[in-house]
């Protein structure tokens, strides 16, 4: 069975809707809400059809396909500069220290400062890949596609990229850290709240949420709990990211205090090793790879095998096929 990631295309908008509502909550890229996600497939065929290279604030909207069923089993997306539109807000984890000369103690205290200093970084995020697929390595497919069309189109991204990580929800679908934080200046639940942000940005968050640093320290211990840490179905996607360079630079979610990971564009692993070649066979064997081609609504990857000779590459039939590639047409890969 053979996979490929490509464009997203109108038609994707029911298999989006589906996967939607598989997510569980909390999963703000991919709300259950068919305008929305027709929102985001607008937004994205804009942003696939503008030939001018440059910083704008593009989304583009990525789908994983079966070649042999035509079936969309997963999605991702990418953010090419964030808080061009609504301000993109995050918590900042910090410490304040205090000391009495009268007691001879020292105090240190973590606090949460609401910022803004991500703003202008690109972001990978929407990632999800159907249930009925998590195997085989589609989930990693899924996720570094997303450094392969950044790399092919480098000069529309910024100098630094940012993956938000979805925080503990309870197997009610709220969040202890919403209910221990934000919630109690709102007047709604976070799922209200989640579907709010979703369509409508998170501008509210900067109307009614306090200016001043939050205490942990005053939270009650469920939402201290799970500041900083990802939903036990996001551990994979936060090694995944570790292993590309990204780190926790005690930024966190606004909404569910999840981790936000960052890096510079340039030191991702999957982008920086991404080298550019000549098919000049196709064949069998050779070493596993990702392999993509095309550029913007034309681009697509897969796995496949690649092997170097003196004037070009061998890659395998079944990703030629998978990708609509033949011998003299240009490909750029890095190892799976």
């Amino acid at each position: 069975m053979s996979f490929r990631i490509r464009a997203a295309r109108d038609e994707d908008l029911q298999p989006l809707y589906e996967m939607a509502k598989l997510t569980g909550g909390g999963f703000t890229n991919l709300p259950p809400e068919k305008d929305a996600l027709r929102a985001k497939l607008v937004r994205s065929h804009a942003a696939f059809a503008r030939d001018e290279d440059g910083l704008f604030d593009d989304l583009f909207v990525l789908v994983l396909e079966n070649v042999e069923t035509g079936e969309v089993r997963g999605t991702c997306q990418i953010f090419t500069h964030v808080g061009q539109h609504w301000p993109f807000y995050s918590y900042r984890m910090g410490t304040v220290t205090k000391h009495s000369q009268e007691l001879n103690r020292t105090f240190r205290a973590e606090i949460l400062s609401l910022v803004n200093d991500l703003e202008g970084s690109s972001e990978v995020g929407g990632l999800f890949l159907h249930p009925g697929e998590r195997a085989g390595g589609l989930g990693m497919l899924l996720a570094r596609s997303r450094y392969l069309f950044i790399a092919r189109h480098r000069a529309r991204f910024a100098e630094r990229i940012l993956a938000e990580l979805r925080g503990v929800i309870d197997e009610a679908g709220g969040s202890p850290f919403w209910d221990g934080v934000a919630g109690r200046f709102f007047g709604m639940n976070f799922q209200q709240a989640d579907e709010f942000n979703a369509t409508h940005g998170n501008q509210f968050i900067a109307d009614l949420m306090p200016k001043h640093p939050i205490y942990t320290a005053m939270l009650q211990e469920s939402a201290r709990s799970v500041i900083g840490l990802p939903h036990p179905s996001g551990r994979a996607a936060m090694r995944m990211l570790e292993s590309e360079g990204f780190a926790f630079e005690n930024y966190i979610d606004i909404f569910d205090g999840g981790p936000t990971m960052t890096a510079r564009t340039d030191n991702v692993r999957t982008i920086r090793d991404a080298k550019t070649v000549t098919v000049t066979a196709i064949g069998e064997g050779g070493a596993p790879a990702m392999l993509a081609t095309g550029r913007l609504a034309d681009f697509r990857v897969a796995y496949g095998r690649i092997e170097a000779h003196e004037r070009g590459v061998t890659i395998d039939s079944g990703c030629a096929t998978a990708l609509g590639i033949a011998a003299g047409d240009e490909v750029f890969h890095v190892a799976r």
